[in-house]
């Protein structure tokens, strides 16, 4: 099995780009990034319209096994964590209460950025989004919300992350949802703002279309 390293959260773009976390598949992941974030839904606005559904992530015979299932917008793709529950990369596979289980590349759909799905033990679905925000390093201007993720209520989060040594803050955000094998948290990343915003109607999509399974 081919190992791929998954992006830590650091200083240097280069570096980012390069660092990483275990994957089953091949090719490279993109720098981590900041999910949108402030609560006013303009500030993390899409600039363009629901992208069109190209296949289904989570179900039989897709590339992550997970508790859910949801649309994946064209030319973004899917490739399951290898070994996340392995203590020895805890530092890459896990975040607060969440254990990352697949990433979904944006690189093809021409952005540097990424879909990552998350999951938690059972329980309320906006404890556990909490905990994950809670773990993330310099954060501001968090703002949570009930919503609807398909047809399961969801609590979503938007919030702003600092990177001194880059002098920049970056928009990030989440949604969470409960199912009966436990918590889902998708979260979307993105090299910057400008690329976060961007890639915001695929992550509209997978909330639009997520079912429990």
């Amino acid at each position: 099995m081919r190992e791929r390293a998954l992006p830590i959260r650091a200083a240097v773009p280069v570096a980012l780009a390069a660092a990483g976390l275990l994957l089953t598949g091949c090719g490279t992941t993109p720098a981590p990034v900041a999910p949108a974030g402030t609560a006013a839904p303009k500030a993390g606005a899409p600039e363009a319209g629901v992208p069109k559904a190209a296949a289904t992530l989570g179900g039989p015979g897709t590339a992550c096994a997970l508790p859910v299932a949801f649309a994946l917008a064209e030319r973004w793709e899917p490739e399951a964590i290898d070994d996340p529950e392995n203590p020895e990369f805890a530092a890459l596979t896990r975040q607060g209460p969440a254990v990352v289980r697949c990433e979904v590349d944006a690189k093809g759909a021409g952005h540097v950025g990424y879909l990552r799905i998350w999951t938690a033990g059972k329980g309320p679905a906006r404890a556990a989004l909490e905990g994950f925000v809670k773990a993330e390093r310099k954060t501001s201007k968090v703002a949570y919300r009930e919503t609807g993720a398909g047809s399961l209520p969801a609590t979503e989060v938007t919030y702003t992350v600092s990177n001194e040594l880059m002098e920049e803050s970056k928009e990030e955000r989440a949604f969470a949802v409960s199912t009966p094998k436990g918590v889902v948290i998708v979260h979307l990343g993105g090299l910057d703002t400008d690329e976060h915003r961007a890639m915001i109607p695929a992550y509209e999509l997978a909330k639009s279309t997520l079912k429990a399974l």
